[in-house]
């Protein structure tokens, strides 16, 4: 007997699924991922033949293709259901043409995995969206395009298995241009003056910042400056002179984007984009959750740049809010969130699929990393549908001779949202809510004591995970789809290192960059860049032919290609050469970096190929057998500290670890990288101790 209907999907979590929802007149079956794609082995791009690419079979898919081709042939009716985005569009239209389908309304999308959406779905089949294929085909064919036709240039001029790409390659060039940025800085040195003030024999002291001196901002550049204001205050009286009290109405955060997602997963959770990808991924095909109701997809579609939410998940967040909080922190209308101009829009807000699924619920089913990230989205969720927050914030202003402070103080008057969540922040403190006594106009305060600090500015901080993501996000470098497996790239290239949660640029990843700004100015130029995306999105939108766009590109590119090709020399980059020698042959090892890091490496491969770790040493003993401590590398290249004598010795540690011991407990402190610069931190968590080390402005 024919099965009624064919549901292709990508792979087997989502079939298992959607299969629960349609019953036994539907068969599902996944054609894991891709099927068809350009050949590896050759450039596959037929640039005099308008830019007609050559597809081929992806290798190793040949049985599941034949498999998807015997169940087309005995089913009434085919449906394609890949994701419902640009590259799930070009695979449906690829099933198509390798199962010989019709040119008929056989795709169906959902932006959720629920039984109401799929079921809606299957009923609203449309034709393959020709253009939105079109922009899938122009993006690949362009970045075969530069990693074809630009990488063997590399490999020739530099050195062997490097790549280059339109989105890597200028991700690689912010990292390097901040690196560089940082290398200029000159750090200058400015003072600060805090008073701590309290009503005459009246409860605590507060702080009171200087912020002007002679009615001029201030400005103290050394300690004799700093000396002269304290020596202006000696004898002075403290009074004060304005007291301003407001209210003051905190907005929550929109719910996720996928940009928004992966940097509030690093902040947060400190996930990597990518393994925020794989666990948002599980999350959306569908998690089994027992009591026989089989998969079950908790959250929207994860590749999205809106902020929009469906009304009738707003009307059930509405519910939900009503029954666990009460009428006061359901606000008066629908929010809306606004979104950047050049968003695409396709798909609402990364959110749970339904409210009522509450984290605490799914903690005993869903893995740590899913309960984590689920709860998270969840929070964000609900808090964008919630209340404002409402804050009472004073302000006073207090003058002593020729000196004017000020202290700030902020009480949670109403919690709103932030009862849920609150917005994690990237580079600065959070709102300080300090509670200041009552004072009043005129009010002479008594001075404890002044507490003058020495500073430097800092340099801008290096890219992280989600500081990278946010920058190119906004600079519209790639897409959503795009962002993990860009950062995944540059560093498995070895452009770029990871230290303490930093992108740090190697040496390779310098010497490329210089050679690409150098010829080919355009390939890392960030508006270039952000231009091409746009125009995609036009190709898209039916207002652009695709072979226009890359015609538009190719031309130009081709004649700086050969003009480099003819220019450049052979690129040394530079090796760091060791003290140690090689065993074998009695040449200094020479500092090579490779998938995990550094080793150790004799010049004279290939006829000597010895190699050693490379042990970068801390000046620190080790707490347990006294060795020394060396820096190592995870297999995907984080970076911990852990005794020279392993294996006979265990001691490791995630912070770097240093000779200064606690003055409570007496542990060895660790070195903690903050957002507001570096800290001393005892590791007994039970002790607590915090001491800072330096303070960035």
């Amino acid at each position: 007997m024919l099965a009624k209907t064919l549901v292709i999907v990508e792979s087997p979590a989502k079939a298992k699924t959607i299969g629960k929802f349609l019953g036994k007149n539907y068969t599902i079956k996944p054609s894991m991922g891709h099927v068809r794609d350009l050949p590896k082995s050759q450039f596959g791009v037929d640039v005099e033949n308008n830019f007609e690419p050559r597809y081929i079979t992806i290798r190793g898919k040949g049985e599941i293709v034949k498999e998807l081709r015997a169940a087309a042939q005995k089913a009434q009716r085919v449906l394609l259901a890949p994701d419902p985005d640009r590259e799930g569009e070009a695979i449906a239209w690829h099933l198509q043409h390798l199962l010989g389908l019709p040119d008929e309304a056989i795709r169906i999308e959902f932006n959720e995995i629920t039984r109401n959406a799929i079921q809606e779905a299957v009923k609203k089949p449309r034709k393959i969206d020709q253009d939105r294929v079109d922009a899938q085909q122009a993006r690949r064919i362009l970045d075969r395009v530069v990693g074809y036709r630009l990488s063997p240039l590399l490999w020739r001029k530099v050195r062997k298995g490097l790549s280059a790409g339109r989105v890597q390659s200028v991700a690689v060039r912010l990292i390097v241009d901040r690196e560089q940025e940082i290398e200029a800085f000159q750090p200058e040195e400015y003072w600060s003056l805090t008073a701590w003030l309290l009503p005459e024999n009246e409860g605590e002291a507060f702080p009171a910042r200087l912020v002007k001196y002679a009615g001029e901002d201030l400005n103290v550049k050394n300690e004799g400056e700093m000396e002269s204001i304290l020596h202006s205050l000696e004898g002075t009286t403290y009074v004060v002179a304005e007291v301003k009290q407001r209210e003051r109405r905190k907005n929550p955060a929109a719910p996720f984007t996928t940009s928004t997602l992966q940097q509030e997963a690093y902040r947060k959770l400190n996930f990597t984009s990518r393994r925020t990808m794989q666990v948002a991924q599980q999350l959306y095909e569908g998690i089994d959750l027992g009591g026989g109701q089989g998969p079950v997809g908790l959250i929207t579609y994860i590749r999205t740049d809106s902020t929009r939410v469906a009304s009738v998940a707003q009307l059930e967040a509405r519910d939900f809010l009503m029954e666990r909080f009460g009428s006061e922190y359901v606000p008066e209308g629908l929010r809306q969130y606004k979104g950047r101009k050049d968003i695409q829009d396709a798909h609402e807000a990364i959110r749970p699929t339904s409210v009522w699924r509450e984290p605490a619920s799914l903690k005993n089913i869903l893995t740590r990393d899913q309960f984590r990230l689920y709860n998270l989205i969840w929070e964000r969720f609900v808090a964008s549908q919630m209340q404002a927050a409402v804050m009472d914030t004073v302000t006073v202003d207090i003058t002593a001779g020729p000196c004017l402070f000020r202290a700030t103080g902020s009480v949670v008057k109403f919690p709103g949202f932030l009862k849920v969540y609150e917005e994690g922040r990237d580079g600065e403190d959070k709102d300080q809510e300090q509670r200041l006594p009552p004072l009043a106009t005129g009010q002479t305060l008594k001075l404890q004591s002044l507490e003058p600090k020495q500073h430097f500015t800092q340099p801008p901080p290096r890219y992280t995970e989600a500081t990278l993501v946010k920058t190119m996000e906004e600079l519209g470098i790639g897409r959503p789809s795009t962002y993990a497996p860009t950062i995944e790239t540059i560093l498995q290239r070895g452009y770029v290192t990871r230290e303490q949660k930093q992108f740090v640029p190697t040496e390779l990843g310098r010497v490329v960059v210089a050679l690409l700004k150098e010829h080919f100015p355009k390939i890392i130029d960030v508006e270039f860049t952000a231009h091409m995306e746009e125009q995609l999105d036009a190709i898209e939108a039916g207002k652009i032919s695709w072979r226009q766009v890359l015609a538009e590109f190719y031309g130009p590119f081709e004649e700086v290609l050969e003009k480099a090709e003819a220019e450049i020399g052979t690129v040394e980059v530079p090796e760091e050469v060791s003290e140690e020698k090689c065993e074998l042959c009695g040449r200094n090892l020479v500092v090579k970096m490779g998938r995990y890091g550094k080793f150790l490496a004799c010049p004279g491969f290939p006829e000597c190929r010895f190699t050693k770790p490379l042990l970068e040493t801390i000046g620190v003993n080790c707490p347990e057998c006294g060795g020394q401590i060396v820096a190592r590398r995870t297999k995907r290249g984080r970076k911990f500290y852990g005794c020279q004598n392993y294996p006979r010795c265990t001691y490791v540690s995630w912070d770097k670890p240093t000779n200064q011991t606690c003055p409570r407990c007496g542990k060895r402190l660790v070195e903690k990288a903050s957002r507001q610069g570096s800290r001393l931190v005892c590791p007994q968590k039970e002790c607590g101790y915090v001491e800072e080390v330096r303070q960035a402005k």
